[in-house]
């Protein structure tokens, strides 16, 4: 009898280690046969999307561990956006794309530029004398759109690499036979000649920060407008004089008279323009508005 009841302990030990099996199985006791069956136990888990849309924020949830999770997680977010925009503003034309880092980040990259001086009025004045513009930006940018409180509001930050040409040509006084007004002395055009430069700003890196909206009017489509300001930095100058001759120089007195410089020259009065160019830092804080539309992906 001992030993029967040890091989129905034994064996009910085996049936618990069996229940996937689904198998009865049989236990005898007292010469009395007992069938029991065994049923699976069965665990149910509900696999979590790896990435979900928000439609209010505008933005892809739960992707800062594609981030910075690996690189193969790493290739599969940077080859999937979260939006993609299209701008016009005081930088230029360009685009941007965005990658969500979470419900209220947002990676950008973009660039914008073309000729755009005539945001500007297409023309400045450096003390006494008027210069047009003529520009062409390319202005590449990588920054942080915030929205730090989960609805239209954002707030951005970054750094543009600029690469602008600006071209500046000196508007003359007085008509025909008119003068530049330079350092208080009034150089005759004629003698001169036309004074002609360029003009680049002295940061190669400029950081930059916005504040602005961006509202979903569709699932997929929205609008933005930001406006802010970028530290370009100092400006260097060069300035030509169109007289090369090496003639004489002349300046206006208060009767409008001609009376000569001696002693000076046409790239003389063009150096000193250049000085007063330089000191007047055009665009030393570059400001940012920009409008555009957005398609979220």
């Amino acid at each position: 009898m001992k030993l029967i009841k040890l091989t129905a302990i034994s064996a009910a030990v085996l049936a618990s280690t069996a229940a996937l099996a689904a198998e009865p199985v049989v236990v005898v006791d007292d010469n009395t046969a007992v069938a029991y069956e065994a049923e699976p136990v069965a665990v149910a888990y509900e696999a979590e999307p790896a990435y979900a849309y928000n439609a209010d924020a505008g933005v892809v949830r739960n992707t800062t561990g594609a981030v910075v999770g690996g690189t193969k997680t790493f290739f599969q977010t940077a080859i999937n956006p979260a939006a993609v925009s299209a701008e016009v503003g005081t930088l230029g034309y360009g685009a941007n794309i965005a990658w969500g880092l979470n419900e209220k980040t947002e990676l950008q990259a973009g660039w914008a530029g073309g000729d755009v001086a005539d945001l500007f009025g297409g023309d400045f004045d450096a003390n006494d004398v008027n210069y047009d513009v003529d520009s062409n930006f390319s202005n590449p940018y990588l920054g942080v759109q915030l929205r730090p409180t989960g609805n239209w509001f954002t707030m951005g930050a970054g750094i543009i690499v600029p690469d602008n040409d600006i071209d500046v040509t000196a508007n003359s006084e007085g008509g025909e036979g008119g003068y530049y007004e330079i350092n208080g002395a009034r150089y005759d055009a004629d003698s001169v000649g036309s004074l002609q430069g360029t003009m680049e700003h002295r940061n190669k890196l400029a950081p930059y920060a916005t504040i602005g909206f961006r509202p979903n009017i569709t699932e997929n489509f929205g609008l933005f407008g930001e406006v802010g300001a970028a530290y370009m930095g100092k400006t260097d100058a060069t300035v030509t004089a169109s007289n090369t001759s090496g003639g004489p120089i002349f300046i206006q007195d208060g009767n409008g008279d001609r009376v000569e410089v001696a002693g000076e020259t046409a790239q003389g009065v063009a150096n000193m323009a250049e000085q007063e160019l330089e000191d007047k830092d055009y665009l030393e804080w570059m400001p940012i508005v920009k409008v555009g539309a957005t398609y979220r992906f």
